[in-house]
């Protein structure tokens, strides 16, 4: 595939702005490891390579394992996930799903019987952000590192 553009350059005050929320959301307090999840399991089903390859990356770097990096598609049939870790997955992919799930009531009852009013806003914007992150990724046909190291 070749890449369409590169929004780092053609938009840097655009990626700038997107950047700046992304700091706020490795400060808000939430766990880095199970931010990780979320954005690689909404990776996974927006099937985006390149933010599969970072954040894969990047959780192993923090101990991720990798029997949960392989079944995190298969987290429903899963006991290696805590009850939080499995609240946060659901709402993550009933908000990458917005447009088939509506969000429902008993997903997010669950995310809240986990996470403050506060921590699934934050998750909220991180699922959000992720989402944002792969169609930006998508649409550029951003190519991961080991598409360049085939092409070379």
């Amino acid at each position: 595939m070749t890449q369409r553009l590169n929004p780092f350059t053609a938009s840097p005050n655009g990626v700038t702005a997107l950047r700046g929320v992304e700091k706020y959301i490795h400060t808000c307090g939430l766990d880095q490891k199970l931010l990780l999840l979320v954005k690689i399991r909404a990776s996974q089903i927006n099937g985006c390579a390149y933010c599969l390859h970072m954040h894969t990356e990047e959780a192993r770097k923090l101990g991720e394992s990798e029997a949960r990096l392989y079944l995190l598609d298969a987290w429903h049939e899963s006991e290696l996930y805590s009850a939080r870790e499995r609240a946060a997955l659901a709402w993550a992919e009933s908000l990458t799903n917005i447009g088939a799930t509506h969000a429902p009531d008993a997903v997010y009852d669950e995310v809240r019987r986990q996470f403050s009013e506060k921590e699934v806003a934050d998750l909220s914007i991180a699922i959000a952000m992720i989402n944002a992150w792969n169609r930006l990724s998508i649409g550029a046909r951003s190519a991961h590192p080991a598409d360049h190291a085939k092409a070379a």
